[in-house]
């Protein structure tokens, strides 16, 4: 995969988008340890929907440990036989996995330059690595930068029909506490990220 970063080339505005979507990445793929708990403890935010979600996942992070994260990410995304939820685009568009919305997802990161990571066996429309590509378009990573349009493609083709869904089961589910937190700012960015493509030329 081409790592190469065109930093020049993205605005400060576009840094911070991809930032945010590094993050919920991260937190989405495996409980966070002390460091990045502390990270997101400091986070700071405006009185935006944004900003109010970012504190609130503040406050929640600095009363939460490791080892209870830890706990309540395995009920919520691996638990006995699985978790409380499956963070898969093809369960959410079509109640099963590996079907359609999978395919059509590798047919695009193959027309965009995007190949799954070697030691990443999950499939590639889970969650987080949707979260990780976002990114990854915006600041170059799998070549140049995306173009407005590129990204507008891959969103409303792979994240922006289920993600807000799946922020919100990730609320209301039973296990979340930090997680909950997670789900407010993602659902926050996936509302601010929908209302911009509209917005922006076909």
């Amino acid at each position: 995969m081409n790592v190469e970063l065109h930093i020049a080339e993205v605005s400060k505005e576009d840094s911070l988008r991809a930032d945010l979507y590094n993050y919920l990445g991260l937190m989405l793929s495996a409980p966070p340890d002390q460091m990045l708990l502390e990270q997101t403890a400091a986070l700071e935010g405006d009185e935006t929907p944004l900003g109010e979600a970012i504190q609130g996942l503040a406050r929640v992070a600095r009363v939460s440990r490791p080892k209870t994260v830890q706990s309540e990410f395995n009920a919520l995304f691996i638990g006995l036989g699985r978790g409380e939820l499956l963070p898969y685009a093809s369960y959410y568009l079509t109640g099963f996995l590996n079907e359609k919305p999978l395919a059509n997802l590798r047919d695009m990161m193959a027309a965009f330059g995007m190949a799954r990571a070697p030691d990443n066996f999950e499939p590639e429309d889970n969650i987080a690595s949707l979260m990780e590509m976002m990114a990854g378009m915006i600041v170059g990573r799998f070549g140049s930068v995306a173009s407005v349009e590129r990204q507008k493609q891959f969103f409303n083709s792979h994240v922006g029909t289920w993600a807000v869904h799946y922020f919100t089961d990730l609320q209301a589910a039973k296990s979340s506490v930090l997680y909950a937190s997670v789900g407010a700012v993602g659902s926050a960015l996936m509302d601010i990220e929908r209302e911009a493509f509209r917005m922006t030329a076909s």
